[in-house]
């Protein structure tokens, strides 16, 4: 597998939320940068290319999420989440973008609901679907032994909605580079898609990594508050001192700090703790974690790399 460059972008719908953390493979060393603003999105893959040049193979992780739920694709009709994406141009999603704000709104080429509170349900996106709340999870959504559901894509209202950075994400991020992108899992494994000159983006789940990098779920803490970011940074620097080919001395006072007091604090955090996550996949610490299912093989259900992000979510 030849990647050179590694970035963890933690994703919002406002640009100023928006942080990433980088490595570049220098020989058999991996140089990790303290996080900074994702900047410009419509640039961005080709700004990290430039750190190591054209040849540089670069793997992009998003926690935002990438796929379709297996049972909205079948009832769509589209035979792959990368045929989806490229229909795009299609009359029939010309309003797959725009969230609906009443449930009558609501219909299978215009999912996402909804704009905003009072009176609404998620039973209204059961209904108008034809699915069930299970129908509109991704593999990668549903309970674990160590967590509940996630939030479906298709729910925009929230503090733990996704859809709306779905929305941002494959607007800015994927639909303008299509055909300069690879999207893992759907096009193949890691191994098949990082060659040089290639650029790969897969989605990740900072919130699985740490366990995977040995942060304890007890005490209860918080990566919401400075105290709480500092309360774990004694594990980060143990993930660090057990790799010694990773050279994280960048980042080492502000992990000790708790990545400071602000309010990106935790947007820095979970950018960091996503890039570690992602360099143990790439160094074949952990696998990628692709289910043996052929809707995820054929790119129809989610799922994503924090192995990169477990599929099991």
């Amino acid at each position: 597998m030849s990647v050179t460059v590694v970035a963890h972008c933690d994703w919002s719908i406002e640009a100023k939320k928006r942080w990433m953390c980088v490595a570049v493979r220098q020989g058999e060393t991996w140089a990790l940068s303290a996080p900074e603003p994702v900047g410009d999105t419509q640039n961005l893959t080709h700004r990290l290319r430039r750190r190591m040049g054209a040849d540089a193979a670069v793997l992009l992780g998003f926690d935002f999420p990438i796929g379709l739920p297996a049972a909205y694709g079948r009832t769509l009709g589209t035979p792959d989440f990368p045929s989806f994406l490229r229909s795009f141009g299609d009359a029939r999603f010309a309003r797959w973008f725009d969230v609906a704000e009443h449930h009558s709104e609501i219909f299978i080429d215009r999912p996402l609901y909804p704009m905003r509170p009072g009176g609404t349900q998620r039973q209204h996106l059961f209904d108008a679907l034809g699915l069930s709340g299970k129908d509109l999870l991704r593999r990668c959504e549903r309970a674990t032994p160590d967590r509940g559901d996630a939030c479906m894509l298709f729910w925009t209202l929230g503090g733990n909605q996704v859809g709306k950075a779905a929305l941002t994400g494959w607007r800015e991020i994927i639909l303008p580079n299509l055909e300069e992108l690879s999207l893992w899992p759907f096009d193949g494994t890691l191994h098949d898609l990082m060659m040089p000159g290639a650029t790969v983006v897969a989605e990740t789940y900072p919130g699985e990594v740490y366990g995977q990098l040995g942060i304890p779920r007890r005490p209860v803490w918080s990566k919401r508050q400075q105290d709480g970011r500092r309360s774990v940074a004694s594990d980060l620097m143990r993930w660090l001192k057990n790799r010694p080919h990773v050279d994280g001395s960048g980042l080492q006072s502000l992990i000790s700090d708790g990545f400071g007091n602000g309010k990106d604090g935790e947007d820095r955090f979970d950018a960091t703790v996503g890039l570690l996550g992602m360099i143990d996949v790439v160094d074949g610490r952990r696998g990628e974690g692709v289910p043996e299912a052929d809707d995820v093989k054929h790119g129809k259900a989610g799922s994503s790399v924090s192995r990169l992000k477990s599929p099991t979510r």
